[in-house]
């Protein structure tokens, strides 16, 4: 499309100056013609054929605009120029004489008995708009152009949408069954196996289910709107520290920080939201490899609520950070580079809110959420 696009200008730019070029030798053809119209117009004894000649020159002029002068810049008499503006502007035809003269857009006119007189010529109205045509074709194809490009990239993200969500769906429906089997599975093993120490295998099996019940509503909600309520961000920020301190290392410590304490709400869906805290949590750990920590900071300023979340990893590369969002792009051996994609998505499709980076260096990234703060 591009190289369409430039052949098209090209092509235009070089036919329009042919056309162009050709136009304004004609014109400074008849310029000269009147110039030598009104020289016999001001000789002593014209014959009746070469004034009949010359006035018919003069009349016939209906395109190029002239002016007629003495040497000394008296007009003579004009022709083809904008009537109103004369008739507003009394200088108007002596500025256009002096811009005409800057051009040295004039023909001397020799007199056998007098000074010299000027003609002094315009472009007209037909080679102005050839000269300008170009322009305006390279305006219409950059609009073609953009235009073009903006089609093609919201096809390109609608169907990467259509196979996000046909992947997360078809992934939850998946979990499903084997999830409700395994359930029942649980009570029936409870049946059989009454003891308080099985009991607990059993809680901690059931644990283990629900979170994936939970994975699986997570799934099950992309593509979907999801419903938003009003929440306590530091509790549900909480639940996700918890689960994740679970699965860190004891070397690394998750702190949460507020400046009004359980005061911040605002509207969230809470399982989506702590997959985002996760997702930022599990890269966090990934940086500090096993020794370091996190810090959360949750507070309301201006009707928006901020979180931070700032860990004391090797930083993210400067070629990297504008890329961290895009689907598919990990510096880690494992994983899809999925993860932020989706937390981006999450936040600000979902919860009309924003994330970014606000800080990354040798000790440690901070990435920012702003959401808006409920009434």
């Amino acid at each position: 499309m591009l190289v369409l696009a430039l052949s098209i200008v090209v092509f235009t730019l070089w036919y329009t100056q042919r056309i162009a070029t050709a136009i304004a030798q004609e014109e400074i053809k008849k310029a000269q013609e009147i110039a030598f119209a009104y020289k016999v117009l001001n000789s002593d004894d014209p014959n009746e054929v070469e004034l009949a000649m010359a006035l018919d020159k003069i009349k016939t002029n209906t395109t190029i605009p002239v002016i007629w002068a003495a040497e000394d810049g008296q007009i003579l008499d004009a022709k083809n120029f904008d009537s109103l503006k004369i008739k507003k502007d009394t200088a108007y035809l002596r500025h256009q004489l002096r811009i005409l003269r800057d051009r040295q857009q004039f023909i001397r006119i020799e007199l056998s008995d007098a000074e010299p007189q000027f003609l002094y010529y315009k472009d007209s109205d037909l080679l102005v708009g050839v000269r300008q045509y170009p322009f305006y074709v390279l305006a219409l194809v950059a609009l073609f152009f953009l235009i073009s490009y903006i089609a093609f990239m919201s096809a390109r993200r609608a169907e990467q949408n259509q196979v996000w969500v046909g992947l997360a769906k078809e992934t939850a429906h998946q979990l499903g069954t084997p999830l409700s089997s395994l359930s029942a599975w649980i009570d029936i093993l409870r049946e059989k196996l009454p003891d308080a120490e099985d009991e607990m295998m059993f809680e901690d099996m059931q644990k283990d289910i629900d979170r994936l019940v939970l994975i699986a509503e997570r799934f099950s909600k992309i593509g979907s709107v999801p419903e938003l309520q009003r929440h306590r961000v530091t509790e549900v920020i909480q639940n996700g520290i918890d689960y994740m301190s679970k699965r860190a290392s004891k070397k690394i410590n998750i702190f949460l920080l507020t400046d009004n304490g359980n005061n911040i709400i605002a509207m969230l869906n809470p399982p989506l939201f702590e997959w985002v805290l996760e997702n930022l949590m599990k890269n966090a750990l990934d940086a500090m490899e096993d020794t370091g920590e996190i810090h959360i900071h949750a507070f309301e300023r201006d009707g928006s609520v901020y979180i931070d979340v700032k860990d004391t990893g090797k930083g993210i590369p400067k070629n990297n950070i504008d890329r961290i969002f895009e689907p598919g792009f990990s510096t880690k051996k494992r994983g899809w580079g999925l993860g932020l994609t989706l937390a981006r998505r999450i936040i600000e499709e979902y919860h009309h809110g924003k994330i970014y980076v606000k800080e990354s260096g040798p000790k440690g990234t901070t990435f920012r959420i702003i959401l808006k703060a409920a009434a």
